[in-house]
């Protein structure tokens, strides 16, 4: 591995060869978690069907890698994501780690921290189960209340796994003090934090603790565009305003967290709206923020040369 490379379900690729990168998305999720029947299971060529027509709306925008952020735990198959890279000109990033507590598989609950990394290190290094496509980062989740005790674990596990192999470890945060604890295990490990992507940063109103949390060198993600029901959009755009607005559009994310097959559902669709699709950032959020005085600089700053940069191994 080398600084550069982004890593693919179907091969290395130099991150200045790509364009648009959305960098928290869901094509294939089981949120019922690793203990439930048929769990994970479907047929990949009934997913490639349900999902390809979103995938070719964003390769039309422009996007030309995409960012799955589905780890062990709800429900990542790499026999899945393989069939649906083959579909699409759009290069595929998958993740190595797990979910937060209570969604994490028996086969690692009681691994060592350094056990757990070397599993790890071998997704990012050799391949994902026994397939040759390798991980292309780390993802992992605190609990909303985290981190819990077997969380922490997994932490410093992703620490070490990150130092090994240079991949960027992205979290599922809830809320800026959550984020603070974090960082701190994190920098206690031995973690550089501009490896560190805090996920959902969108649920912190306070933009001080966004610019904290940059200052400190991680990356600031929000990523519930076009999720109205999630969070209030009108919030959502004054949040991204502020952060560009202080300086550190170079620290900067934007996703829809969006998708995707659930295979637990009649023809894939998740309960109770069906799939939302990848497209409002393209057609509403950037032309919001252009109105808001948002030079086309900076936008592809936060849409092309960021993503590249915080998943480039390195």
């Amino acid at each position: 591995m080398k600084p550069g490379i982004i890593q693919t379900v179907t091969g290395d690729e130099e991150a200045e060869s790509l364009g648009m990168m959305l960098p928290h998305e869901h094509l294939f999720v089981d949120l019922r978690g690793p203990f439930a029947p048929g769990y994970a299971q479907a047929d990949p060529d009934h997913v490639v069907a349900v999902m390809k027509p979103y995938l070719a709306a964003i390769e039309a925008a422009g996007v030309t890698a995409f960012v799955d952020c589905a780890p062990i735990g709800v429900g990542r198959n790499i026999a899945v994501l393989r069939r649906l890279a083959d579909s699409t000109p759009i290069r595929i990033i998958a993740p190595t780690g797990t979910y937060k507590e209570g969604f994490i598989p028996t086969s690692i609950l009681d691994l060592s921290v350094e056990a757990l990394a070397e599993l790890w290190v071998r997704e990012l290094k050799m391949g994902i189960e026994d397939t040759d496509s390798r991980a292309g980062f780390i993802k992992i989740a605190l609990s909303d209340n985290g981190p819990t005790d077997i969380e922490v674990r997994n932490l410093r596990a992703a620490a070490l796994a990150s130092r090994q192999t240079g991949a960027v470890v992205a979290s599922h945060t809830i809320g800026g003090a959550a984020a603070r604890r974090e960082l701190e295990i994190l920098e206690r490990a031995g973690h550089n934090l501009q490896r560190f992507i805090w996920v959902h940063a969108h649920t912190e109103p306070d933009t001080a603790l966004h610019i904290e949390a940059a200052q400190r060198g991680a990356w600031v993600e929000f990523d519930a565009i076009g999720a109205e029901n999630w969070h209030p959009q009108a919030a959502l755009l004054e949040s991204v305003v502020a952060f560009i607005e202080a300086g550190y559009a170079d620290h900067l994310l934007l996703s829809h967290d969006a998708g995707f097959y659930d295979p637990s559902q009649p023809g894939g669709q998740p309960e109770p709206d069906g799939i939302r699709g990848y497209m409002v950032l393209f057609e509403q959020f950037i032309p919001a923020l252009k109105a808001r005085g948002v030079a086309d600089e900076v936008i592809r700053q936060i849409t092309v040369t960021n993503p590249a940069r915080a998943f480039s191994m390195g």
